[in-house]
């Protein structure tokens, strides 16, 4: 290879990487846009199940026609038993997920939800322990890892529940762009909501739910990926299910048909916020970077949306910061990137005995919460898009070029 062509790839591959920061940061922004869109909608008394169900029609009707133009020759035969897995998929990952999370964010802020979501990775590896998917391996640092992270994890979700302390003043007060106040009968009321304790300990018992009820939908979904590798179309079929779970269940929670009325208004962009934005680009960045720079990469940027929410919940919402949650959310973050290092570990693990005159490509094994965490950046957004199994054989095929790469450098060295 010459220096010209070694300096051009390399120019590439900073680009690359550099494109793909910028979506991951993006990524994030719109994230920590829900969270504020959730709790302004909240005020304004929006029923939570009904921007759920415009959601989910939205999502639908912007990844239904992707799905078709994408993968419309590469789709396997559509089973009862696929659907019986998207429904699964669409119940715990989506809809009831979905609607635990928003209303929790109403209950208490949309700082604190932002947090409690960074356990979905910990909490997965809990449940794909329980299923048999994955074992626990305490004699090696990575499984060390995973356990020690995630038990600081659920210390950081307690501490950020019970525990207060002083406030954190950030920005000056008054300094609050959308807090203004509504003058009634010439009295001045606030227009933001006050929460009481109870409102706190029931909407942590709901972001605790959401955050269970997406950990197994993901693992359903990594199921469900086996059977139906095409990432777009399950999507979409996951998309619709929802919207159809959403509408029944807010059809039994909100009767009146004026309150499904959106107008020019804060909630007519919300939904078309989360169907646009949080959808169709989130999902499209997702899944570029995902294919660039791998699911570690797309997970390590998560603990980004805790610290805009916090900015942006201060300026905007008027929330205000103590101590026990910032040092609550700092333990979830450090749990969360235990549990990241731990999980590269086992996927790095195979490289170890990798020969390096060898050109016969290696069985790379990786664990279904390897595969899991890569969606956890889009468990705010909207629901996370089943990673397909030909990821598998991506990698294969880059651990083979590696060691052919190897190989090709070290007859050069031989001839020089």
């Amino acid at each position: 290879m010459s220096k010209s062509t070694w300096g051009s790839s390399c120019l590439w591959s900073r680009v690359r990487r550099l494109k793909s920061i910028m979506m991951m940061i993006t990524t994030q922004v719109i994230a920590a846009g829900i969270n504020i869109l959730y709790t302004i909608v909240g005020n304004d008394g929006m029923n939570t199940s009904i921007l759920m169900t415009y959601r989910f029609l939205c999502a639908s009707i912007v990844v239904v026609p992707l799905a078709f133009l994408v993968e419309r020759n590469k789709r396997p035969k559509l089973t009862w038993a696929i659907l019986l897995q998207a429904s699964l998929c669409a119940l715990f990952g989506g809809s009831m997920a979905l609607n635990m999370y928003a209303e929790s964010v109403i209950l208490t802020s949309a700082t604190f939800v932002a947090a409690f979501s960074n356990l979905i990775p910990a909490f997965t590896f809990v449940l794909a322990v329980f299923f048999r998917l994955e074992s626990v391996k305490l004699g090696e640092m990575a499984g060390k890892a995973k356990v020690i992270g995630t038990l600081m994890g659920v210390a950081g979700a307690m501490l950020l529940t019970l525990y207060k302390g002083h406030q954190i003043n950030i920005f000056p007060k008054n300094f609050h762009l959308l807090c203004s106040v509504q003058h009634k009968d010439g009295e001045v009321v606030s227009s933001t909501h006050q929460r009481s304790f109870h409102d706190h300990i029931i909407g942590s018992v709901l972001a605790f739910g959401s955050v269970l009820s997406m950990s197994l939908g993901l693992i359903l979904q990594t199921k469900m990926s086996e059977m139906y590798p095409c990432p777009y179309s399950s999507t979409a079929l996951i998309s619709v299910i929802g919207f159809i779970q959403s509408f029944v269940f807010a059809i039994c929670n909100e009767r009146r048909w004026s309150e499904w009325k959106l107008g020019w208004n804060i909630r007519l962009f919300t939904v078309l916020y989360l169907g646009i934005l949080a959808t169709a680009l989130t999902f499209t960045f997702l899944m570029s970077c995902v294919q660039d720079e791998g699911p570690l990469f797309v997970s390590v940027f998560t603990p980004l949306g805790v610290v805009l929410v916090a900015i942006v919940g201060s300026l905007v919402l008027g929330e205000q910061l103590h101590v026990g949650s910032v040092l609550g959310s700092l333990m979830i973050i450090a749990g969360l990137y235990l549990v990241l290092w731990g999980t590269s570990k086992d996927i790095e693990r195979p490289s170890k005995f990798m020969p390096s005159t060898n050109t016969e490509p290696l069985e790379v094994a990786r664990d279904d919460t390897s595969t899991i965490l890569t969606t956890n950046i889009l468990a705010n957004s909207y629901m996370a898009p089943t990673i397909s199994s030909e990821e598998d054989g991506i990698m294969k095929l880059q651990v083979k070029f590696e060691m052919g790469r190897h190989k090709d450098q070290e007859i050069d060295k031989a001839k020089n």
